[in-house]
């Protein structure tokens, strides 16, 4: 049996295509896998903010609309990078075990006033800004090795990446601080990766399913789909395995909300009437 497995063409996601493909082979030793890299609208596009690129999941629209109609049979994600509510007719079929899910500084080994980040994440912005309101943040797309380049070609001080994908490309080295979530909450399914499969198909990818990770990603997930936010919106959910912490923030970083609870639905109504 030949599965097609899609996902974006960069280092970082065919690194974990790979991985997801070697957890179903290590289930199904005779699986034969095909990985087939696709190009995404938030790919083509590395230079204008992503709401203006489009409304969310831009690095998965395409991705998905492949496996809809049956060019691929499984999609890989950075689950971190989908949207807070499954798309009609598909479902994830499995979380691969997590790996780290903080937010990681690179050229630096902390904040301090003055200093110049680089992000293109609001999230990451607004909740930098209220470690350190001297910061200078200034917008940095790309994959991750041009990020890295453009944070010396810029001049910048540091640059804010997830640390599961430093780690994925074996650039730990480049870490200077990782944020404990306390300090900077992660976006929801942050250090996870997704085996996306038509809805009623989940039993292909079934075996690499690490329980916990989805226990954990599922709540987060749950919690900004109630709240109403996405990877474009200055909303986060981190479950540390005993609680979830969620927050909402005006874009222009002058409030945040923060609070912490066991149950997605309570605690998203809370922070929204924490901000009516």
């Amino acid at each position: 049996m030949i599965l097609r497995v899609g996902s974006r063409g960069s280092r970082l996601a065919l690194t974990q295509a790979e991985l997801a493909a070697d957890a179903l082979r290590y289930a199904n030793p005779d699986l034969d896998v095909a990985l087939v890299p696709m190009t995404t609208a938030g790919d083509r596009d590395r230079s204008k903010p992503f709401g203006e690129i489009g409304e969310r999941g831009v690095f998965v629209k395409e991705i998905e609309e492949a496996l809809l109609a049956g060019r691929i049979d499984i999609a890989v994600h950075s689950a971190k990078d989908m949207t807070s509510t499954d798309t009609e007719g598909l479902a994830v079929g499995a979380f691969l075990p997590r790996e780290d899910p903080r937010d990681a500084l690179c050229g630096a080994d902390g904040l301090a006033p003055g200093m110049r980040i680089g992000t293109a994440s609001v999230r990451r912005r607004v909740q930098l800004l209220a470690l350190e309101p001297g910061l200078t943040i200034e917008p940095l797309r790309g994959n991750v090795d041009t990020r890295l380049r453009k944070r010396g070609e810029r001049g910048l001080d540091a640059i804010v990446l997830a640390a599961a994908a430093l780690d994925r490309l074996g650039l730990a080295a480049d870490v200077g601080h990782r944020f404990d979530p306390e300090e900077l909450v992660p976006e929801a399914g942050q250090g996870a990766v997704a085996l996306q499969v038509r809805a009623g198909e989940e039993e292909l990818v079934a075996a690499a399913d690490d329980p916990e990770t989805r226990r954990r990603v599922t709540a987060e997930r749950a919690c900004v789909a109630r709240i109403g936010g996405g990877c474009l919106a200055p909303v986060a959910a981190h479950h540390d395995g005993d609680v979830l912490t969620a927050l909402i923030a005006a874009e222009d970083g002058s409030w945040i909300e923060r609070r912490r609870g066991d149950d997605p639905a309570a605690l998203a109504d809370e922070l929204l009437a924490a901000v009516r």
